[in-house]
């Protein structure tokens, strides 16, 4: 019979402890967003419409113009890829 009345003693005094403290715990964690940059629009490249009759002059000029293009084109692309880095 003492033993029954220490061990409910024992679990009446575990009830009425207090309640754990709640708090709020603020963790950073890195989360992956889906990068959005403006669409690359792929120019209207020069020497696309040059014909075999051409002249060797006209031929050069377009050459040069679409290597221009291409080096800004790149660029773009380039920078887009940084933007989301």
């Amino acid at each position: 019979m003492k033993l029954l009345l220490v061990v409910l003693a024992l679990v009446l005094a575990g009830c009425a402890t207090k309640e754990p403290a709640v708090r709020t715990v603020r963790v950073e964690v890195p989360v992956l967003v889906p990068c959005r940059t403006k669409e690359i629009v792929v120019p209207p490249w020069a020497a696309v419409g040059l014909k075999k009759s051409d002249s060797l002059e006209v031929k050069v000029r377009a050459l040069l113009a679409e290597r221009r293009q291409r080096i800004g084109y790149e660029r773009q692309l380039v920078a887009a890829i940084t933007a989301c880095q």
